[in-house]
């Protein structure tokens, strides 16, 4: 059974305190619970290397996918592969930052892949800025808390700019319209970029302009001026760009290939980002203890869970008793792509029943951890619950 701390004082003061009003909105402060999930040190550090070591793993399946040219058993379109192997190909495409998704790691249960959210990932607010909050509100330090999301994704900006001297150290960010979650997300972003010293826009995908001859560009609401920007950070899925703005993915290509701009996260990030990655990654290091079996069928006598390749929020996903039966499913609007069947395992859970899954940031490195609760499969209903270190 997992362990709970009360943390009774809400974080509200906090946050106001440190400039983070937006998450004190209706749907953001409610989300969170107002205790935390005990963790020990030795769990901690467990998280820590479980999330580096995957991060080693993926891109050694990443280098097999390219070597074997298997981009279609991932799903990825032809049109992707070119910007895929450009940016794989060039150290200066940094994958910023991601988050693994984890079964275990507490209540004495070993850690599992779920799966790795490489591209678009979401939950950074909640990790970085309102648990830590939480926690300060509550009379408890830095020393409490697996926690250095904004200042690990800030030295990844800073690395950037290292890394790219040849670019102007302009940043524009974009989201899709009306998702603001996702607004929330990129306004952290925004922050730890400035701190490494980037200048930094925002603006909606349908408002951003791209020239394969020129580059990237805003259009300046004080002089409506359109300006280039070197740098581009798009909440937008891969994939969705690829189905949607065909024509986009050739542009990119083309000013990637001739340093007109720089692209966060790189394409070959949806490598790492197709759930047929856990596939690969079983092929590479079977039985690997961080590792769930997974195969394109449903495993022979044992329970599964059925996963779309590029699914999210837990949408298209159905749990399969080891007899083939449904357990529990989920609809949702990717239910088009390829599916694969991951070995199920137990989330831990609380008195209540609820399940909790871990979710650890990596930004060059593992960097921070919090826990979604829910029920048999997390979906977009889902609490985020903090964590306290003692």
């Amino acid at each position: 059974m997992i362990s709970l701390k009360p943390l009774p004082t809400s974080p509200e003061a906090q946050l106001r305190n440190l400039g983070w009003d937006w998450m004190i909105g209706q749907d953001t402060l409610p989300y969170l619970a107002n205790e935390a999930v005990l963790v020990t040190p030795a769990e901690a550090d467990a998280y820590y290397e479980a999330a580096n070591e995957l991060f080693e793993m993926v891109v050694a399946a990443g280098q097999q996918v390219i070597d074997q040219n298997r981009f279609a058993e991932l799903g990825i379109p032809e049109s992707l592969v070119e910007l895929i192997k450009l940016s794989w190909d060039d150290d200066r495409n940094i994958h910023l930052y991601g988050r693994f998704d984890l079964a275990g790691g507490i209540d004495g249960r070993p850690i599992k892949l779920i799966e790795f959210n490489a591209d678009t990932a979401t939950c950074l607010p909640e990790t970085a800025v309102v648990q830590y909050a939480h926690l300060r509100a509550n009379g408890l330090d830095d020393s409490h808390q697996f926690n250095a999301v904004f200042e690990t994704l800030t030295g990844q900006f800073e690395e950037l700019l290292a890394m790219n001297p040849d670019l102007q150290p302009t940043l524009l960010l974009s989201a899709m319209r009306d998702f603001p979650e996702d607004d929330a997300n990129v306004a952290l972003i925004g922050e730890a970029a400035r701190e490494a010293g980037f200048e930094v826009e925002f603006d909606f995908i349908d408002n951003v302009e791209f020239s394969a001859e020129e580059g990237i560009f805003w259009q300046n609401p004080k002089n409506g001026e359109f300006e280039k920007l070197d740098f581009w950070f798009k909440l937008v899925p891969w994939e969705a760009i690829a189905e949607d703005e065909p024509e986009l993915i050739g542009i990119l290509t083309d000013l990637v290939r001739k340093r007109l701009g720089l692209v966060l996260n790189p394409a070959y990030t949806l490598l790492f980002q197709s759930k047929y990655i856990l596939k690969i990654l079983w092929e590479l290091y079977p039985n690997h203890p961080l590792l769930l079996e997974t195969d394109t069928k449903p495993l022979a006598g044992k329970a599964s869970v059925e996963k779309v390749l590029f699914g999210r929020e837990g949408a298209n996903v159905r749990i399969l008793n080891s007899d083939g039966s449904e357990r529990q499913t989920v609809d949702g609007d990717y239910g088009d792509y390829a599916k694969i069947y991951q070995e199920y395992v137990e989330f831990p859970t609380d008195s209540a029943g609820n399940t909790y899954q871990a979710g650890v940031f990596y930004a060059g490195e593992s960097c921070g951890l919090g826990f979604r609760r829910g029920g048999l499969i997390l979906d977009n209903s889902a609490g985020f619950v903090g964590h306290v270190v003692e």
